[in-house]
């Protein structure tokens, strides 16, 4: 989600550019269009550009919401012995790559018993 949101009463008059003091609202123009551009990483997040439109026309609540957005929603791997989350399925396919093998999702409270279990098994055999 874009935290800086212009509503459809933006004239384009630029009293929101003129009095950001930190730089973050810059315009572009071009042959047709006029385009207001924001930074949320220059944003001091100071209301200025709320305050100053005479349009109503920045919509600053949602640079005020305290919440989270979801950026991504990635698949996850279980441990095979309880079933709890260790890692996603694409971070496990890195460590296959790098490994040169899959390894079963086995969580670090069961890694030791099937340590034991796996030696216990091909020490048995000679």
């Amino acid at each position: 989600m874009n935290f800086f949101q212009v509503n459809s009463k933006c004239n384009g008059c630029l009293a929101c550019l003129q009095n950001c003091p930190a730089n973050a609202i810059d315009v572009q123009d071009d042959a047709k269009k006029r385009k207001l551009r924001h930074n949320m990483a220059k944003c001091a997040r100071c209301g200025n550009c709320w305050r100053v439109c005479p349009q109503d026309a920045v919509e600053f609540q949602y640079m005020l919401q305290n919440r989270w957005d979801e950026v991504i929603s990635l698949d996850l791997e279980h441990c095979r012995v309880c079933g709890e989350p260790i890692y996603t399925a694409a971070f496990g396919e890195t460590l296959a790559e790098k490994l040169g093998k899959l390894e079963a999702p086995v969580c670090e409270r069961h890694k030791p018993a099937l340590t034991l279990k796996v030696k216990a098994h091909f020490m048995g055999k000679k």
